[in-house]
């Protein structure tokens, strides 16, 4: 148990206490590393995605992509002014779900939470595949090994998201600001190339499959849109910020925007100016674009590892964001209890844990294939932020506050924009594989009612009507042994009141403690206990690193050693659960505890069981 503690330790670092959460706040410059790689590395493969449909309408089909690119930088700046005029109305963090559920009542919430964390999942999917088409595109011969080299990396961002907030951000930022500093150095080098005339165009003989339709247009067009995803991570994520948070969000979110919409359509201009086509031997267009304005030298392989890592890191926007939704949802019921709960290093590690493993499932069912994976991408995340913007306008509406008329029209602007792209979206990528996400979606939100229903029936089978007295007597001891009870409380139920009547038929001394983790309502707590009128004392134990086991295991000995001459029971008051399966949604400390307090010579671990 030592040793893997230290394992531990060495792996994602010491645990942190509750005190320090404030200092694991991020400033601006290393929030935009976090919260923005998702949407500023989007730039490496949503023009390459725009020309992938437009070449199907011939040559003179690709002139479209730059007026396709600058559509979608006009969308960009609604999101960005949307999302400020959110993270106003939310300066404590004002994510989809929360703004859905509460304007908009609980079921688009739910639809909204359902829809990016599908997303989120596809991000890491997504961004890792495409970081690892990089690097395959500088060293052809790692092609085949493309699955295994992604699940390393997913790996790799587990274990540096489960080591805390801060310290992620310390290792995201370089590789965040080498892409930035590479791609503006490509765009400044490649636009002197082109206005001093040092361009020469390819030239392509392509063969006009279809007729250039407006479908053919509105299907480029949606392509391109997954460069906007990841634009509203840091309406999600405003208290990871440093104090003021609102303002210091709405600061990165307009420097976020800037860097996005200057990269996007300015590699889109230069990629038409070039003629470049998407190639079958694996070669992106940025790498492509690469090659012709740097050369095959230093500076290439600088932005081909760069694009790598920031593509890779991309999925971090994800590790951010996802476990902080998913405990919303837990908190309210929806999801299993264990997401809501902080880890060692005050992130919500049980969240990153899932993250990582349902990502990894998708990279090896697609084999790694971007092309494949993007069909799904982007359904989820437009949802969310149509969801999100009419919950906006709701809220204006019920608040009318000062310029709420002003409000209320531009994020019904944003909404009904929004709404428009996420209806293009399925229209156009339905038959490729979009049809998965679009049910996908509700059957989620059938998941989260089927998890609230259980965890409400459990509650009202535990819930006690009234709290009566226990009656009971002293256990007359046999000579010469003493036998103390120790039981543990988490809150009081049927279940807890059982194992206390227990407790008093097997033991001459019976205590009982309380851990408390930082959650708990120590006032209701002692008030419910005292209702029981018995001469029993309920210690508190506080726990700074919100852990359960380590605490009591440390009050039992310090108990012990000063009483060596009984014998001591610990009673682990659990219930159980009419199916196996359900055991799941509810936490297994009693596992943890028997296994940190194995039996010594003179203590007796019991685990008293409440059938339902």
């Amino acid at each position: 148990m030592q040793s893997w503690s230290n394992f531990n330790e060495f792996l994602f670092g010491k645990p942190l206490p509750t005190s320090a959460q404030s200092h694991e706040r991020l400033g601006n410059w290393s929030a935009l590393a976090i919260l923005s790689s998702d949407a500023l590395s989007s730039v490496a493969y949503a023009t390459e995605a725009i020309l992938s449909v437009l070449i199907v309408a011939g040559s003179t089909a690709l002139t479209n992509s730059f007026p396709i690119s600058l559509t979608i930088g006009l969308l960009l700046t609604i999101l960005i002014l949307s999302y400020r005029q959110t993270i106003r109305a939310y300066p404590h963090g004002g994510g989809a779900y929360t703004v859905a559920k509460e304007n908009l009542g609980t079921y688009p919430g739910l639809v909204a939470a359902a829809s990016l964390l599908i997303d989120y999942t596809l991000t890491v999917t997504v961004s890792v595949a495409a970081g690892i088409d990089a690097l395959t595109s500088a060293y052809s011969f790692l092609v085949p090994h493309k699955v295994l080299i992604g699940l390393f990396c997913i790996l790799l961002l587990a274990i540096a998201n489960l080591r805390g907030v801060r310290e992620a951000g310390r290792i995201f930022m370089v590789p965040t600001y080498s892409f930035i500093f590479s791609v503006f150095l490509l765009l400044i080098l490649g636009f002197f190339k082109q206005s001093s005339g040092h361009i020469t165009p390819q030239v392509h003989d392509l063969t006009e499959h279809h007729p250039l339709t407006w479908f053919v247009l509105l299907h480029a067009f949606s392509e391109g849109c997954t460069a906007l995803t990841g634009v509203e991570a840091i309406s999600n994520g405003v208290m990871l910020f440093k104090k003021p948070e609102w303002k210091n969000a709405r600061t990165t979110l307009i420097y976020m925007g800037l860097t996005l919409g200057l990269m996007f359509i300015g590699i889109t201009h230069l990629v038409g100016a070039y003629n470049f086509i998407p190639i079958t031997n694996g070669e992106t267009i940025i790498s492509q674009l690469g090659r012709a304005i740097f050369g095959g030298g230093p500076l290439y392989y600088i932005l081909q590892y760069a694009t790598l890592l920031i593509l890779v890191l991309a999925a971090n926007t994800s590790y951010a964001d996802f476990p902080r939704l998913s405990s919303l949802v837990a908190k309210d019921g929806y999801l299993p209890r264990q997401l809501s709960h902080i880890g060692d290093r005050l992130v919500f590690s049980n969240g990153i844990k899932i993250l990582s493993v349902l990502s990894a499932i998708l990279l090896v069912v697609f084999k790694g294939n971007v092309n494949s994976l993007l069909p799904l991408y982007a359904v989820g995340v437009y949802t969310s932020f149509t969801l999100s913007q009419s919950g906006m306008v709701a809220h204006w509406f019920k608040e009318k506050g000062s310029g709420w008329i002003g409000s209320s029209l531009f994020n019904g602007l944003g909404a009904l924009t929004t709404f428009v792209v996420l209806v293009v979206i399925i229209l156009t990528k339905f038959k490729d594989g979009a049809w998965l996400v679009v049910i996908a979606i509700p059957m989620v939100v059938l998941l989260f009612v089927k998890i609230h229903a259980h965890y409400q029936e459990i509650a009202s089978l535990l819930r006690l009507k009234s709290i009566e007295p226990i009656a009971h007597s002293r256990r007359t001891p046999i000579e010469g042994t003493h036998n103390t009870a120790i039981i543990l409380v988490g809150q009081l139920n049927r279940g807890t009141i059982e194992a206390v009547k227990y407790a008093f038929t097997i033991a001459d001394e019976v205590r009982a403690v309380h851990v408390d983790i930082g959650s708990s309502n120590l006032e209701r707590i002692k008030s419910d206990w005292a209702q029981l009128q018995i001469d029993v004392p309920i210690d508190i134990v506080e726990s700074p690193y919100r852990s359960v086991v380590r605490p009591l295991a440390q009050y039992i000995e310090s108990w012990e050693r000063e009483h060596p001459e009984g014998y001591s029971t610990v009673i682990l008051p659990v219930f159980v659960t009419r199916k196996w399966w359900e055991a799941v949604l509810h936490n297994q400390t009693a596992l943890f505890l028997r296994v940190a307090l194995r039996t010594k010579e003179r203590r007796i671990v019991s685990t008293f069981r409440y059938y339902l």
